[in-house]
């Protein structure tokens, strides 16, 4: 797949899940993995301090992007897509 065409096409999944059309209510869990994954593609690795032991979402957040450090961009961006594709 061509570069451009695999970005276009993350850009694309990003934008259904982000704006929540049709049926596609994804559980937290789910949530949590297209977050991390978005991170990885956009940001690469994990960065910053971790979130306090209070703030359970951003320590969520942080521990799910964690968890993909070393992907590529482009495996992100492939996995977000073939995640969203499982689950429509």
């Amino acid at each position: 797949m061509l570069m451009s065409d695999l970005k276009q096409e993350f850009d694309e999944a990003v934008n259904f899940v982000q704006s929540g059309q049709g049926d596609f209510k994804p559980d937290n869990n789910q949530k949590l993995e297209f977050y991390a994954l978005f991170k990885q593609a956009t940001e690469g690795d994990v960065k910053g301090k971790k979130p306090g032991l209070t703030d359970f979402v951003g320590r969520a957040k942080y521990g799910a992007w964690e968890k993909l450090k070393g992907m590529s961009t482009d495996k992100a961006m492939e996995t977000y897509i073939g995640k969203l594709a499982n689950l429509r």
